[in-house]
């Protein structure tokens, strides 16, 4: 279970051209784990238990977490927060902000979006509904989350 949006999908450092190099691929459900343990500084248990996991389960999933940051940050890898083995509030729609987005994601990065601008299904196309720029839709990114690359507004699903 993860009950946060993080709306920031890709960092890299600043004199890093995209595509130049590999980077590490942060799963939601370890951003998760990492956001319950040192910013609500929740015990590994209670993090677990907010998460709907086992304790040790919770253990591996913040260790894995903490490598991949400090390999990329050692490295100067980028970092992408995608895919995942989690499942967020709402997934009837009602959505944990009140937007009517309920996302569930699998191991396969299959995005299942519903809700606004969200038809479901891990192909199709993000737009920007202000200056009409178009790109593939990223698995396990709903567009809603996404930012346009030219003026900044939210993406929808074309």
């Amino acid at each position: 279970m993860v009950n946060f949006e993080h709306q920031l999908r890709h960092f890299r450092p600043e004199d890093l051209e995209e595509g130049a190099f590999a980077g590490t691929v942060l799963t939601v459900d370890e951003l998760e784990a990492m956001r319950l343990s040192f910013l609500e500084n929740l015990s590994q248990t209670e993090a677990a238990a907010r998460m709907d996991v086992h304790q040790s389960t919770f253990q591996r999933t913040l260790k894995r977490a903490l490598e991949k940051v400090t390999e990329a940050f050692v490295y100067g890898k980028s970092v992408k927060i995608e895919g995942g083995n989690y499942r967020m509030p709402g997934g009837d729609g009602s959505g944990p902000d009140g937007k009517g987005l309920g996302v569930e994601i699998n191991r396969e990065d299959k995005c299942q979006c519903r809700g606004k601008g969200g038809t479901g299904g891990p192909g199709g196309i993000c737009m920007c509904p202000e200056c009409g720029y178009e790109t593939s839709h990223r698995a396990g990114v709903p567009c809603i989350e996404m930012k346009c690359e030219k003026c900044g507004a939210t993406m929808v699903r074309k």
